[in-house]
C-alpha cells in the first residue's frame, strides 16, 4: 500500500512576481523583446549558429538583473520559507535570483538561472554572477570554449522538471497547500497538475487566464502580487493549521 506524501507548501511563481521589480517578462505581444527574435536567442537547435547574438542578449539581461531588487512579494515568500523551512518548497519559472538574494535555499528554477553558465564540453555549470560573458571566455573546469547560458531553450531538455514533479507529488496530501503566483499556466500546465489533487489551492494573477480554471481554487486574488501576498501568507497560516 502506497503511503500518503507528507504535507507541504508548494509556492509556484512565474514572471508576474518579478515584474514589479522591473524585470521584463520574456515575451511581448508581438513576439519580440527589445528587437530580438526569440527563435534566434532561445532555440536549442539554432543557438550555436547565433552564438554572438545569444550572448549579447543574455549579457544585457544579466546587467539589467544587477540593477533591480527583490520586491515585497519576494520578501514575504522568503519569510514564509523561513517560517516553514523544509515544509515549504519554492518553484519558479523565472531565471532571476530574487529569492536567493533574500536567503532562500534550494529554489527549483525549472527554466534555468541567468547568473549561471553551462559548458558544452564537460557539462560544468558555474556561476558568472552579473558579469558579461566574453566570447574568449572558457570553462573554468575543462577550458572548453563553447559555453551556453544556463537557460532552458525551446526544444531543449529541462532537467529540473523532474524535481518539480516530485515536489508536486506532495499535493496529493489533502492538507498540503499549492500557491500559484503570476503565471498564465500554459507552459507548465497548472490545470493538469492541480485538477486531480484535493489540497488547498491559492491563485494570484493580475487577471484571469484562459489556461487556468479558477473554480478549483479555494482563494483567488486578481491583483498585483505585492498587494495579494499578505493575504496569501494569512491563508497559508490558516490552511496549515
Amino acid at each position: 500500500m502506497l503511503s500518503t506524501p507528507s504535507k507541504k507548501i508548494i509556492i509556484f511563481s512565474g514572471a508576474g512576481i518579478s515584474a514589479e521589480s522591473g524585470i521584463k517578462t520574456f515575451r511581448d505581444s508581438d513576439g519580440l523583446w527589445e528587437n530580438y527574435k526569440i527563435d534566434d536567442i532561445c532555440n536549442q537547435y539554432t543557438w550555436e549558429q547565433n552564438y554572438d547574438i545569444v550572448h549579447e542578449f543574455y549579457n544585457q539581461r544579466r546587467l539589467q538583473l544587477a540593477e533591480v531588487k527583490p520586491n515585497y512579494a519576494h520578501e514575504v515568500v522568503a519569510n514564509i520559507k523561513e517560517k516553514y523551512q523544509d515544509n515549504c518548497i519554492i518553484i519558479t519559472q523565472n531565471v532571476d535570483d530574487m529569492f536567493e538574494r533574500l536567503g532562500c535555499k534550494d529554489v527549483i528554477h525549472v527554466h534555468g538561472e541567468l547568473t549561471k553558465m553551462e559548458c558544452m564540453g564537460c557539462g560544468n555549470i558555474y556561476s558568472i554572477g552579473y558579469k558579461e560573458f566574453k566570447n574568449t571566455d572558457s570553462c573554468p573546469k575543462c577550458y572548453h570554449t563553447k559555453i551556453k547560458p544556463f537557460i532552458v531553450f525551446f526544444g531543449g531538455s529541462a532537467p529540473y522538471y523532474a524535481d518539480m514533479y516530485k515536489a508536486f507529488q506532495h499535493l496529493q496530501n489533502e492538507d498540503s497547500i499549492a500557491v500559484i503566483i503570476g503565471t498564465l499556466g500554459n507552459v507548465i500546465q497548472i490545470n493538469a497538475n492541480l485538477e486531480l489533487v484535493e489540497c488547498h489551492k491559492i491563485l494570484n494573477n493580475l487577471e484571469a487566464s484562459p489556461y487556468i480554471d479558477e473554480s478549483q481554487f479555494d482563494k483567488v486574488y486578481y491583483e498585483k502580487a505585492t498587494s495579494a501576498i499578505k493575504k496569501i501568507e494569512s491563508d497559508i497560516s490558516e490552511f496549515w493549521i
